[in-house]
């Protein structure tokens, strides 16, 4: 009996489909996390915007392609928020909470859970790459006008560091990388005070590559980002949130911070890392975006210098209180995408170009190219018959290529 656990969505998805996929393992299935045929498939929802649920639905139909006999179980976020919209789609419907129930008790029913309010502990996640995703957090208290998650995720709540510890222990030594997860990660506490760089100082020990998934600006102060140059296997990648670069939007979204206080903040960890890299996500068409402001936006991010920006049209999200503000017409927020992107475009290409040499984990080979992450989140493709997936490497970047660059393995006497 074959189960494909399938997820959209974001990294703590990943984490906790991962963990299914162990919890199936030890009941004797064989397991896969792609879509291909299976007996099982259980789709581990998103619904961070409209475009999200729909994916979501439209992994079912995938599914059922594949085979039509299959039974089907959907989870999540998109089923927290909406479970009717699976009705007669799907053969169980959960939410988020006690996702690792459906390995015990699948039914043709709807299941969802209340969210709990403390963090509860689950099994360790199957890791089968190269780079492991450990979830730290879960939950958020920002509640940003915009943002539908912290009404299905619940309120800030973070796992035992005790626990944490003892999963990273137990990876394979196969595992080169280690990628912290949580919806708000920068909210990760210990008995109640902040706890990411005493989390940070431990993990160092293991000798693995460590980076942090998406960060909020307000918890880099000087303090902070100096603890981070201290550590060994710290990957200088930085995703901070920044949504939009004008200040009045800023408000109108809920964000606690300036376009100045952001500025600051990037400035901060170039002092220390000259060449981190800097990610961003940005919502384009706001409810009122006037051009005024979207320009606004773009000036911010060519100031920042970002090494790359995910790009959203706003999505209306009912329940939140943005949805009472009037929507903006579609084809001003696609024209404003693609004018960002192109902004993107060019800051992708200066960024890589600004690099030399690099540290890469291999993760994949794809056709002739070992492909693979410098430290700062470059993508890399390097052509060697004499390295293999699992090797951290020292490269010399020689071109722009694909959506990446194309790379030289270093030679030791180089």
């Amino acid at each position: 009996m074959k189960v494909s656990v399938l997820t959209l969505g974001c990294k703590v998805n990943k984490y906790e489909s991962d963990v299914l996929l162990g919890l199936f393992k030890e009941k004797g299935y064989e397991i896969s996390d792609k879509l291909e045929k299976a007996d099982i498939y259980i789709i581990n929802t998103c619904a961070v915007t409209n475009e999200a649920e729909r994916k979501s639905r439209q992994m079912i139909a995938r599914c059922q392609k594949l085979n039509p006999k299959a039974k089907i179980y959907v989870c999540g976020c998109a089923s927290q928020h909406n479970p009717q919209q699976f009705l007669n789609k799907a053969d169980f419907i959960k939410g988020v909470a006690g996702k690792e129930k459906l390995v015990e008790e699948l039914k043709s029913n709807i299941d969802v859970e209340t969210v709990p309010t403390n963090y509860v502990s689950h099994p360790w996640a199957v890791q089968t790459r190269e780079r492991a995703y450990i979830k730290i957090q879960d939950g958020c208290n920002n509640f940003c006008s915009y943002c539908i998650i912290p009404y299905l995720r619940g309120r800030s709540r973070s796992r035992n560091f005790d626990e944490i510890i003892n999963e990273v222990a137990n990876l394979s030594e196969d595992v080169k990388e280690i990628v912290l997860t949580g919806i708000n990660l920068s909210d990760f506490k210990i008995n109640g005070e902040k706890g990411l760089v005493k989390l940070l100082k431990k993990l160092d020990e293991f000798g693995k590559r460590i980076r942090l998934s998406s960060m909020e600006e307000g918890v880099l102060d000087e303090e902070f980002v100096k603890e981070l140059k201290k550590l060994k296997n710290f990957c200088p990648h930085f995703h901070l949130s920044l949504q939009s670069g004008s200040e009045t939007v800023l408000k109108r979204m809920n964000r606690h911070y300036t376009p100045d206080e952001f500025f600051a903040s990037c400035q901060l960890i170039r002092k220390y890392f000259p060449l981190a890299g800097i990610t961003t996500d940005v919502i384009v068409g706001f409810p009122n975006e006037s051009e005024k402001e979207f320009l606004e936006t773009v000036q911010f991010v060519n100031k920042v210098k970002f090494s790359g920006l995910h790009i959203f049209p706003y999505s209306k999200r009912e329940g939140t209180v943005a949805a009472k503000f009037e929507d903006m017409n579609g084809e001003i927020k696609r024209q404003r995408v693609r004018s960002l992107k192109d902004v993107d475009k060019k800051l992708r290409k200066e960024f890589i170009e600004s690099n030399d040499f690099v540290e890469v984990l291999i993760e994949e080979k794809v056709n002739e190219y070992f492909v693979g992450f410098s430290k700062n989140y470059i993508k890399c493709f390097v052509k060697d018959e004499n390295i293999k997936v699992g090797d951290v490497l020292q490269a010399k970047i020689i071109k722009l290529f694909k959506d990446g660059a194309l790379c030289e393995k270093k030679q030791k006497n180089a």
